[in-house]
């Protein structure tokens, strides 16, 4: 379930986009395209293993648009990333996949109306590709983990090469917190 040898890189730190403590038992971190309808999928999965782990899970999503196949993925995670800028990553990242359907650059300027952002800077931060570089980042990063489709997820730094229904994703956060407490 877990594969040893595919490992996150880097590990989880200070410029990641993190929900929950640090000192969660289990940290799983997503690589995600917020075009992608499996990843749209994940998106309630995960929401739904959030609120039933509560304080044992640490969820941090990392960018990786699969710009061939989804031509709207990369600049909706420069979007994320400039709402992330005015302290709204999380809320601009749930828009986004509740309203996949719909991603285009005047969607992207409608959410960051809707979420209250400096729309004005939101909007010079998309046209200059401000955040293209972190996006990339995250992407190379993902490469280097051996992702190599979305969603893929990762468990206290260990790939999982497993479905990512919840039963799967839960059985997997138990093994983990039971690791980590025997640790």
């Amino acid at each position: 379930m877990m594969d040893p040898t595919a490992t996150l890189t880097p590990p989880v730190g200070p410029r990641d986009h993190a929900q929950g403590s640090a000192d969660a038992p289990v940290t799983l971190v997503e690589y995600g395209d917020y075009e992608c309808p499996f990843c749209g999928e994940a998106y309630g999965i995960v929401k739904q293993l959030q609120a039933d782990e509560g304080s044992r899970l640490r969820f941090v999503f990392r960018n990786f648009p699969l710009t061939q196949s989804h031509p709207f993925a990369e600049k909706a995670a420069e979007a994320a990333e400039a709402a992330g800028a005015q302290g709204k990553f999380w809320e601009m990242h749930d828009m986004l996949y509740e309203h996949q359907d719909a991603l285009e650059p005047q969607d992207l300027i409608a959410y960051a109306t809707e979420l209250g952002l400096d729309v004005e800077r939101f909007t010079r931060d998309l046209d200059a590709g401000t955040y293209a570089e972190r996006v990339r980042e995250d992407f190379m990063s993902g490469v280097r983990s051996g992702v190599n489709g979305t969603p893929t997820f990762f468990i206290n730094g260990r790939r999982l090469d497993a479905g990512f229904d919840l039963e799967t994703l839960e059985t997997a956060v138990n093994a983990a917190a039971g690791s980590r407490r025997g640790a």
